[in-house]
């Protein structure tokens, strides 16, 4: 007989997770029960004989190991792969390097490419799951769901919390991501931060960071991604953590239970001061701990459906 939770499983039916945008909220809350069960036994399952590979064509730290934390948890054997060491560097093309690795004989791929949406060459003609780890300016949907834990963790809920985007927005597929899927469960969602990077439809949402101090539940902070910026910013780091950060000086007009979130890589000083990264408030290092809960929640949802419950 089925459990509960292995009822929710049968109604998450995406073959790949790309965006949260094609989760429905009742899979998006099977992810985080999931997710929730797995932080208290995280070691209960065993995936040898599986093999997952991480393509990372942009840096990164965090998304890269608590993905690889997350597959050799479940004990999946983890394939290497460097984008600069790779056939890629000799030309070819990503629907090539990920057939080739489904070919080799790869059960599951997570990729993060600087190509928004690069995966629409590749859903329908690759038999085994991808899992966005990031498209551009795109989307970002496991970053999406552990920060979903861990609000989920805090309030209990979503419905009428009060929640803060603050920074580079236009930029930012964290924000993209969370937009959508915060207002879905009800929360308010409102931006801040340097108008030019904010969309014309966005503007109704905007508030100064003085507003935000006195209204938010939970202030979400993103960094200014340079790298995606055709021309540089003329405020220098500290005028813009005096016109846009959330300074020390702030944070002490927030609510009492108000909480500071950040995906990070987090510029110190800049959208944030450097004492209150570790500060009560701060959460940025539990959304790092439950980004491994997450991914192994989606490592085991995608193979339990291309592998015909291969953990139950």
């Amino acid at each position: 007989m089925q459990t509960e939770l292995e009822r929710k499983w049968e109604r998450c039916k995406p073959a790949h997770v790309l965006t949260v945008e094609d989760w429905s909220v009742s899979e998006i809350h099977s992810i985080l029960d999931a997710a929730e069960t797995l932080s208290h036994a995280p070691k209960q399952f065993s995936g040898r004989g599986l093999f997952a590979a991480n393509l990372f064509f942009e840096p990164s730290t965090r998304t890269k190991i608590s993905f690889e934390a997350a597959e050799k948890t479940l004990g999946l054997d983890v394939l290497p792969f460097e984008a600069d060491t790779s056939s890629v560097k000799k030309g070819e093309t990503l629907y090539d390097t990920v057939k080739t690795l489904e070919s080799i004989g790869a059960d599951v791929v997570v990729i993060r490419h600087s190509k928004e949406r690069y995966f629409d060459e590749l859903r329908d003609k690759i038999n085994i799951p991808i899992i966005n780890g990031g498209d551009g300016c795109g989307h970002h949907p496991t970053q999406s769901f552990l920060d979903l834990l861990t609000i989920k963790q805090e309030f209990g809920q979503f419905n009428g919390l009060n929640i803060v985007i603050a920074g580079d927005i236009f930029h930012s597929r964290v924000a993209r991501s969370n937009l959508d899927v915060l207002e879905r469960l009800g929360a308010n969602v409102y931006v801040s931060g340097p108008k030019e990077w904010m969309s014309k439809e966005l503007m109704s949402r905007y508030v100064t960071m003085d507003q935000a101090m006195e209204m938010a539940d939970i202030m979400m902070l993103l960094r200014i991604q340079h790298e995606r910026h055709a021309v540089k910013m003329v405020a220098g780091p500290g005028e813009y953590h005096k016109l846009y950060g959330l300074t020390a000086q702030r944070e002490k007009k927030m609510k009492k239970h108000s909480i500071i979130m950040h995906p990070a890589p987090i510029n110190r000083n800049v959208e944030i001061a450097d004492e209150l990264v570790e500060c009560k408030r701060s959460r940025i290092f539990k959304q790092m701990k439950n980004g491994v809960f997450v991914r192994m929640a989606v490592l085991k949802h995608v193979l339990d459906q291309h592998k015909g419950g291969f953990f139950q």
